[in-house]
């Protein structure tokens, strides 16, 4: 399947936002979706995922204030993150897998001023 991800912006420290990721296919099937992301300079890491058996997980830095879901129905993942920091500021990738290749989408870019 095809990820085109949307719902970046500018938002101030503090404010929230919501990504969400569409799929061209059936997402029911795959393993894990789930979003990265990569700020200027610095690798690509990993933000959130959720498994097709319901299990999700966080960057320790996210935690408490980022939360993935996943819409099997709607062929959609969505991240919503809330008490932005500066340091949030990056471009946010869509993926998925089944444990082999990932399959990105574009990317969407979210910044967070101070």
């Amino acid at each position: 399947v095809q990820l085109q991800a949307s719902g970046g912006g500018l938002v101030q420290a503090g404010g929230s936002l919501r990504l969400s990721c569409a799929a061209s296919g059936s997402i029911s099937s795959i393993n894990v979706m789930g979003w990265y992301r990569q700020a200027p300079g610095k690798q690509r890491e990993l933000v959130a995922t959720f498994t097709r058996s319901g299990s999700t997980a966080y960057a320790d830095s996210v935690k408490g204030r980022f939360t993935i879901s996943r819409d099997n129905a709607k062929n959609t993942v969505s991240l919503q993150m809330n008490s932005l920091k500066p340091e949030d500021t990056a471009v946010y990738y869509c993926c998925s897998t089944n444990w082999g290749p990932f399959t990105w989408g574009q990317g969407t870019q979210v910044t967070v001023s101070s």
